[in-house]
């Protein structure tokens, strides 16, 4: 059976990065969001099994995006990534289940991801 993974961040380095990670974990469906918008529209859409969600995005900020997808479904599984580590406090109060600081290790993301899928 495979999983529903949306990858959110603006830059499409990181993307790719996190996209290379979930691809060796075998049987995953990716899905991208380059803005917190659409990272709230896609998880309405299509109820990922986690999401990996950047903080400092335009239009729409992580912690944003993550509080209209935690109100919309409580049970979301996100994983906050991002180089702005003061605000992951916050986050794990409106409902981030983990962390990656940026610059992250691919294998240390791995761990996590696993952890949660």
């Amino acid at each position: 059976m495979s999983s529903k993974v949306l990858v959110v961040d603006d830059t499409s380095f990181v993307r790719m990065m996190i996209r290379h990670v979930l691809m060796n974990l075998g049987q995953i469906d990716i899905l991208e969001a380059t803005n917190g918008i659409e990272a709230v529209q896609f998880y309405k859409e299509n109820k990922p099994d986690l999401t990996i969600l950047d903080i400092t995005m335009p239009e729409l900020d992580g912690l944003s995006a993550l509080k209209e997808i935690i109100t919309f479904d409580p049970t979301a599984k996100v994983i906050m990534c991002s180089a702005v580590v003061h605000v992951f406090k916050e986050a794990s109060a409106i409902g981030a289940v983990d962390f990656v600081a940026k610059p992250f290790r691919p294998d240390d993301l791995k761990k996590i991801i696993i952890k949660h899928l």
